[in-house]
């Protein structure tokens, strides 16, 4: 942690900053098909480490990788968390936050949970609404802005089937009128779908995305715990996603054993759905790989009884053998506690070459590590279907020399001319990134 917070936490800092391990394993053996799972190191006090967000200095933006350009597509918003890109062009984004959790922040432990996310930048009101973003002249900067709904409920994923555009609430699927070209939605919602919620909510977000006959929705919920110490009985339907048949508006689990998926997205050649899974913390910085995984109707993937597969987590009691015998393998480790949030897989010609063909993946960072991981946008290709090969570094520059983070990535989402939109919670800016070719023919 950074001496500031010290400060804020006084003579109790050193005793909970104090200890930690250090990550042993190079990061590109935590990444991949076959990452490597060491032994685990657990401590009473858990590491802690957290980026202090201090939002980006006028004229400073973070660093695209070579060939790339960066500029803001929109600034100046409240807490920007997720991205949807209607068929217009138009780009909605939740600026939103955690809703009220008092059972989440029990005890000392849940206090300095609360007060690592305030460190984290996490700490604000959310702000409840979907703004619209409109760029008429296509120079790649939003020149009107609109506040499309508001009054929401902790809102994040967002989507549009035909003249319905839903929205994830943190407790649940609204329906809202749409017509191509609105800029404000006054009709009330209409609930189609309850999602678990409640008074501890410990995984707020929920991201939805439409299947491609417009049937159902699927809905990612994350767990209410870090690997089950608040029993298992209030995570029903949670560590899942969710799918809702829209005719009848019933919920059942998809997939489970995802301890906090967030992302999810359609693989174009193959059109199996794909998610980014948050894995578990405290079990030491080389450990647990987060991960990009297809999911699969009726598998289970592990979480709470074991991670990577077969590796059991001793902590939580009691356990379950049989079920960890059926625990399917992630596809693709992307690191120990990068925290991926955003996916979105790359579409047409407008990027480079080596972009075009895999997905784009925003690492909001970690808390859990010494040293920070994450923290910035990353590349996975694909080849038949498949990640192949490491993650490549798209957008970094989040964290600067002085170890404060100036802003995290959050959402993805490719925009209708094939650019790159990145949603920073922290710097509170879409920043578009673009091949520089496509980027000074813009300008």
């Amino acid at each position: 942690m950074r001496a500031t917070l010290a400060g804020l936490l006084a003579l109790s800092a050193p005793l909970i900053f104090g200890c930690g391990d250090q990550a042993q394993l190079p990061e590109p053996q935590a990444q991949g098909p076959n990452p490597q799972i060491p032994a685990p190191r657990t401590s009473w006090i858990p590491t802690v480490n957290i980026a202090d967000a201090t939002g980006w200095p006028e004229n400073e933006r973070p660093m695209p990788a070579q060939g790339l350009a960066v500029k803001a597509f929109a600034s100046g918003l409240d807490h920007p968390r997720w991205l949807a890109v209607l068929p217009n062009g138009d780009v909605l984004v939740a600026e939103t936050n955690a809703p009220e959790r008092p059972e989440d922040a029990k005890g000392i432990k849940g206090w300095f949970f609360g007060l690592f996310q305030k460190w984290a930048g996490a700490g604000t009101p959310s702000a409840n609404r979907i703004t619209l973003l409109r760029d008429p002249d296509k120079d790649g900067v939003a020149e009107e802005r609109h506040v499309l709904l508001q009054n929401l409920n902790s809102p994040f994923g967002m989507a549009l089937i035909g003249n319905a555009l839903y929205v994830a609430n943190t407790d649940a699927i609204l329906r809202f009128p749409y017509s191509d070209g609105d800029t404000e939605i006054t009709a009330p919602g209409e609930k189609i779908a309850d999602l678990p919620a409640g008074e501890i909510n410990h995984h707020w977000t929920k991201n939805i995305i439409a299947s491609p006959d417009g049937a159902a929705l699927y809905a990612t919920v994350g767990s209410n715990s870090n690997a089950a110490e608040n029993g298992l009985d209030v995570e029903v339907q949670r560590a899942a996603i969710l799918k809702i048949d829209l005719a009848t508006r019933q919920s059942r689990i998809f997939a489970s054993g995802l301890r906090n998926p967030n992302g999810l997205g359609w693989e174009p050649k193959t059109g199996k759905l794909w998610t980014v899974v948050n894995e578990r913390d405290e079990l030491g910085s080389d450990l647990v790989p987060d991960y990009l995984t297809s999911v699969q109707d009726g598998h289970f993937y592990g979480w709470p009884f074991s991670y990577w597969g077969q590796h059991v987590d001793t902590r939580v009691e009691p356990q379950n053998p049989e079920l960890v015998k059926r625990a399917t393998v992630p596809d693709y480790a992307l690191g120990n506690h990068v925290a991926p949030l955003g996916l979105a897989f790359a579409r047409g010609d407008a990027m480079p070459e080596h972009l075009r063909h895999g997905v784009f993946i925003g690492e909001h960072g970690s808390w859990n590590r010494e040293p920070l991981s994450g923290y910035k946008v990353v590349f996975v290709s694909f080849a038949d279907g498949k990640p192949q090969g490491p993650p490549i570094d798209v957008l970094t520059g989040f964290v600067n020399k002085g170890e404060e983070a100036p802003g995290r990535p959050v959402g993805v989402a490719i925009d209708r001319g094939g650019a790159l939109l990145v949603a920073d919670d922290v710097g509170n800016t879409i920043w578009r990134v673009s091949a520089i070719s496509r980027a000074a023919a813009s300008n």
